[in-house]
């Protein structure tokens, strides 16, 4: 899915997106759960780019899931 060791850097943020997207369509409301869980094993290993990777795509999800402000049509 994503790089796990040492490419933090070069995930760009459209990776990350499509990344988020994936385990939202894989996971639904756990996807966010399933990205904290991804960063913690990178986190266990050792690997901190893994895990900063994770967190970016965490991030992204709670972006995606987040309620969309504005009026309803």
């Amino acid at each position: 899915m994503l790089p796990q060791r040492g490419e933090n850097a070069l995930v760009s943020a459209l990776d990350i997106y499509r990344a988020a997207n994936l385990l939202i369509r894989q996971h639904g409301g756990d996807a966010e759960i399933e990205a904290a869980r991804k960063a913690d094993l990178m986190l266990d290993r050792g690997d901190r780019d893994g895990q900063l990777v994770w967190l970016r795509v965490k991030r992204a999800i709670g972006e995606l899931q987040a309620p969309q402000a504005g009026k309803a049509h």
